[in-house]
């Protein structure tokens, strides 16, 4: 039997963000991804949840560790299932939704340039298309929910 059968795989469990900030109403922090799987698309901040890691934590940290902001009042926004046979992914992505700390110094620095083009605030309304969207960015934007609306 091959190693790496597919009933043998787990799939992997990332965490992304919407960074919000009442300095960019109805924006989010998006960032161009480069190098590795799904280059040249746009996602939002995020990574994988550690090992004994809340949803909230690693929120804030991969936040801070991508963008170097600071964010508070995170809260779970969805939950997705992305899978893509094709591209050998299948990942549980925990989609948190927080707001910068500081609104008056909240622009996003570009802390791992080797991983994204750069951070920058998009509105909502204004994303770039569904194809050029993160594959779980993609299917959370696919699903109609809209972070700003309550």
């Amino acid at each position: 039997m091959p190693q790496n059968s597919m009933k043998d795989r787990r799939p992997g469990v990332g965490v992304a963000v919407i960074v919000t900030s009442s300095s960019h109403p109805n924006c989010v922090v998006l960032g161009k991804r480069k190098g590795g799987i799904g280059s040249g698309l746009y996602q939002l901040p995020g990574g994988h949840l550690e090992f004994g890691e809340t949803w909230e934590k690693a929120a804030a940290r991969e936040v801070l560790e991508e963008t170097g902001l600071h964010i508070n009042n995170v809260e779970l926004c969805q939950v997705q299932n992305t899978i893509l046979e094709e591209e050998n992914y299948h990942y549980v992505t925990i989609v948190m939704i927080g707001e910068v700390v500081n609104a008056d110094s909240c622009e996003p620095m570009n802390i791992e340039p080797e991983k994204c083009e750069g951070w920058s605030w998009v509105h909502w309304n204004d994303l770039p298309s569904v194809d050029k969207l993160f594959w779980a960015f993609r299917d959370f934007y696919k699903s109609g929910k809209n972070p700003f609306i309550k």
